[in-house]
């Protein structure tokens, strides 16, 4: 993300989309999803486990707790469906436990394809039922182990079951191609290829408990996860009507899974995110950024968040669905994620043209903004640096009336303590926000260019950038003398061009040592 925006010295008549930052590799950890936001895989561990889900008084039910895997191995190649049905949920119980289960035990003794061939046995749903859930448990382990499951034909067998009469029985089979899908690219388009699209997309309209629904969007939230590469077109085509009807649904876990698939499809190419925007889901989307629950809230602004990275008809769709009402308390908010989420988004609004950054200003959010720049509120440094790209980027495309704006709303001051900051990243940053107020100020009047300077000096602004000048990166130091040489040296020349010339790098400045702003290199 971070490459991408530094590939220049950015000044007016950039290319919004240019500046626009999407979620690459070099700022993961600032969207990285965490376990406790969104699991990819979760074993179904009860709270109850002598009592078969299918049958309360089952009377196949097993006395003991646990047994040795070869006497599981024995019970499930009997023909005697009372000892398969017992080792079936007894296994079940064993790789319930909360901590370390057997699922490494269970695989090198070879009872995985066992307990496949059980998934057939739609004479006996309690003894499928446990199959299931024995197979459900071992999916949720490692790469390797889903793998297992996989490689023994479990994902046809699962698809099948989807269609089963018995809803705990289809339940469990949903659970069981979630922990598949979520294992990565290669196995939620396996899942895709055997057909599991169809039956679970129809399970939505069949009138299901909540519990069910919420698994059944979990798995569809994983078929839309990853995106290395991301599910073929043809599959989020067919997936966009179900969440567009999910997004409306009242339960807070359903609609946080569908808001996470939203937030998985919305990450990729400007056409994928024009597919979200086509299924007509953005009005009921942005809606949800002001849910009271910060499970819904989180992958909404996500969503949203990657949408605005996109192009500026995409953003402004955004902006007209009245987002930006919402980010008053999304930057003010006490979990400092969203703070930093929230200050991504508006800072690819900001990188838009004057109208959206008319917008943000028109939103109240300027003074937000900055006070996020200062560190206030909940925001962290994560958050500040995100603050700086959202001021930058309102320099880079604004009017000079917009940075004066700017000004008067007191951003120079936080701009100054933060050049002293160990981010280099940071640091280039802030120098090119410098420069496009100073070169816009230069160009209004005197007083306003005496207001600025005035500023930088009383916030030791300009010690700062002089101290600079000595820092061990050179794009520092190019930048922080170009500034000096340009707007701060006794020895100016007043017929020196003060626009920048483009050249075939990055746009350069005639200054009289000849110090050019070059490009940004990593």
């Amino acid at each position: 993300m971070a490459e991408n925006r530094l590939r220049n010295f950015k000044n007016k008549g950039k290319d919004s989309n240019e500046l626009r930052r999407r979620r690459t590799d070099v700022t993961i950890e600032l969207r990285k999803t965490k376990r406790d936001d969104q699991i990819l895989k979760r074993r179904n561990i009860t709270s109850d486990q002598s009592i078969s889900p299918l049958k309360e008084n089952n009377s196949q039910k097993p006395t003991v707790s646990q047994l040795p895997l070869p006497t599981i191995e024995e019970y499930l190649k009997s023909n005697d469906d009372k000892l398969m049905f017992e080792a079936a949920q007894i296994s079940r119980k064993m790789l319930s436990k909360q901590r370390n289960p057997p699922i490494r035990e269970f695989i090198e003794s070879g009872l995985v394809p066992k307990f496949v061939v059980l998934l057939d046995r739609s004479d006996n749903p309690s003894i499928q039922f446990e199959a299931a859930w024995v197979l459900t448990n071992i999916a949720s382990g490692s790469s390797d182990e889903t793998k297992v499951v996989v490689d023994s034909g479990g994902v046809a067998k699962f698809v099948k079951l989807l269609s089963s009469p018995h809803a705990q029985v289809c339940e469990q089979a949903v659970w069981a191609l979630g922990n598949i899908a979520g294992d990565g690219p290669m196995l939620r388009n396996f899942v895709i290829t055997c057909g599991a699209l169809s039956p679970l997309l129809g399970l939505i309209q069949s009138g299901m408990n909540v519990q069910f629904l919420r698994n059944v969007t979990w798995t569809l939230s994983n078929l839309c996860r990853n995106k290395n590469p991301p599910p073929e077109k043809d599959a989020v085509i067919q997936i966009l009507p179900a969440l567009a009807h999910l997004i409306n649904h009242q339960d807070k876990e359903v609609l946080s899974d569908t808001c996470w698939g939203l937030s998985y499809l919305t990450d990729g190419t400007n056409d994928r995110i024009q597919l979200v925007i086509d299924s007509g889901i953005l009005p009921s989307l942005v809606n949800l950024l002001g849910h009271p629950e910060v499970n819904v809230v989180t992958p909404t602004l996500r969503a949203v968040g990657n949408i605005v990275t996109g192009t500026d008809e995409q953003t402004q769709l955004v902006v007209q669905c009245n987002a930006l009402f919402y980010f008053k308390n999304l930057l003010t908010h006490s979990k400092a994620s969203i703070v930093k989420e929230a200050t991504w988004a508006i800072s690819n609004v900001t990188a838009g043209p004057k109208e959206q950054i008319q917008a943000v200003i028109n939103a109240g959010l300027v003074p937000l903004i900055i006070n996020v720049l200062k560190g206030g509120a909940k925001a962290d440094f994560k958050s500040q640096k995100e603050a700086v790209w959202a001021i930058t980027n309102f320099t880079s495309g604004s009017t000079a009336d917009q940075i004066n704006f700017l000004v008067d709303c007191g951003v120079i001051e936080p701009m100054c303590k933060l050049l002293d900051a160990k981010d280099t990243k940071t640091v280039l940053v802030l120098l090119d926000g410098f420069n496009h107020i100073l070169l816009s100020a230069s160009k209004i009047n005197s007083p306003m260019m005496d207001k600025v300077c005035k500023q930088m000096e009383e916030h030791d602004g300009l010690d700062l950038i002089e101290k600079l000048q000595t820092h061990e990166n050179t794009e520092v130091y190019n930048r922080a003398l170009a500034i000096i040489d340009r707007y701060f040296s006794e020895e100016q020349d007043s017929d020196i061009d003060i626009a920048p010339q483009a050249t075939n790098q990055a746009y350069q400045f005639g200054t009289p040592q000849d110090v050019a702003f070059e490009g940004f290199h990593f």
